[in-house]
């Protein structure tokens, strides 16, 4: 038996630890360094944002270019917030989808399979395959500033039969999803860019409303969820989800059977990125339990944490068994999509927009209850 070499072993570890991470980038090329980095196998995941977003041909391209930048062995997930409502990056002439409560409000799960479906067919059309949606938040506060008219519906009952029925449309159409905010950011009263929420409900109310989706989410194979930079103190009253092993594992992994990909939420937001280094935060996540790390700006961040990342399992073994099973959720999680590269931009007129999904849009009433919200993950 051949025993690999310490470089064999460091530049193996360097590779697994790339793909446990999705960067973003400014502008609608993507930069030279950042094509370099991919075919490298030091990212794993890009992720779009309106600063990434002119036309539909140009997003197709630039797809295609990064996509094409990975490995064989190492295919490149490119992802995106494409919820509906306030928070859908890709908009006219695509179709532009009401806010996701007006959709639950219809009750019809049928319709809500369909919208999942005709929004991911639209995705898939520009070569991407990972969508950040569904938001398995329950809406129990009118004065949540972050999650508002994002969420399904006010109950924990109605988000999950509609949630997983939006995203049941999205694995027919070829993509994988991702439930978020995991353990719940329904009844905050902090907008978690801007400062650390606290939610602070005991444990059976934590079980019967904010978990619920999620647990159902977990029963159902939901390729990935999204934590949560939000202190639960029934559940941790040190150390927000993101970084909460109690949550993180032996909640999630251990009590509910979640057995896919646990994504952090951005990195760079201040509810833990003003109270942790990145090197900390790369590090603390993944030992908590997450499986990929979003880092969407800027380079020198998104740097720092692969390095961590990097010197940590080399330094660690425990570390090191950490990476290697992340590595290989984040390897079945890529190898669920099926989405194809990019259709050529003569035909993209004819795939998005397209009169019926259309149609689907706007048979939606969205009076008051579905109108109102507020969040700042718009504006990105």
């Amino acid at each position: 038996m051949t025993v690999p070499s310490s470089a064999a072993r460091a530049g193996r570890a360097a590779r697994l630890c790339g793909q446990l991470l999705s960067v973003g980038f400014d502008g609608p090329a993507p930069p030279a360094e950042l094509l370099a980095r991919i075919a490298a196998s030091e990212v794993g995941g890009v992720m779009l944002f309106r600063p990434n977003i002119a036309a539909p041909p140009q997003v197709a391209s630039l797809v295609a270019t990064l996509r094409a930048a990975a490995p064989p062995d190492a295919p490149l997930l490119v992802s995106i917030d494409q919820e509906g409502g306030l928070v859908q990056r890709v908009r006219a002439p695509a179709t532009v989808w009401p806010p996701m409560l007006a959709v639950g409000e219809a009750r019809d799960l049928a319709l809500t399979t369909a919208v999942g479906r005709a929004l991911g067919e639209e995705l898939a059309a520009l070569g991407i395959g990972w969508n950040f949606a569904p938001v398995l938040d329950v809406h129990t506060n009118p004065d949540n500033p972050v999650i508002g008219n994002r969420a399904f519906g006010t109950t924990p009952e109605a988000v999950t039969a509609q949630a997983l029925a939006f995203w049941r449309g999205l694995r027919a159409a070829g993509l994988v999803g991702c439930g978020k905010h995991f353990p719940g950011h329904g009844d905050t009263h902090t907008d978690s860019h801007l400062d650390l929420p606290v939610v602070a409900h005991d444990l059976e109310r934590l079980r019967r409303v904010e978990l619920a989706p999620f647990a159902a989410a977990a029963r159902a194979g939901m390729e990935a969820l999204m934590t949560a930079h939000v202190l639960y103190p029934a559940l941790d009253p040190d150390r927000p989800a993101t970084l909460s092993h109690r949550i993180a594992t032996e909640l999630l992994r251990g009590e509910l059977g979640f057995r896919g990909v646990l994504v952090s939420d951005d990195l760079g937001m201040k509810a833990v990125a003003d109270r942790y280094s990145i090197e900390e935060l790369a590090v603390l996540t993944i030992e908590a339990g997450a499986d990929h790390l979003l880092v969407r700006e800027p380079l020198a961040r998104q740097i720092a944490a692969f390095e961590a990342l990097v010197h940590a399992a080399e330094a660690r073994s425990e570390f090191r068994a950490r990476v290697e099973e992340s590595a290989a959720r984040v390897a079945a999680l890529k190898a669920a999509c099926t989405v194809p590269m990019p259709a050529p931009g003569a035909m993209l007129p004819s795939l998005l927009g397209t009169p019926a999904h259309q149609a689907l849009a706007g048979s939606f009433a969205t009076g008051p209850s579905s109108a109102a919200a507020g969040s700042r993950a718009a504006d990105s």
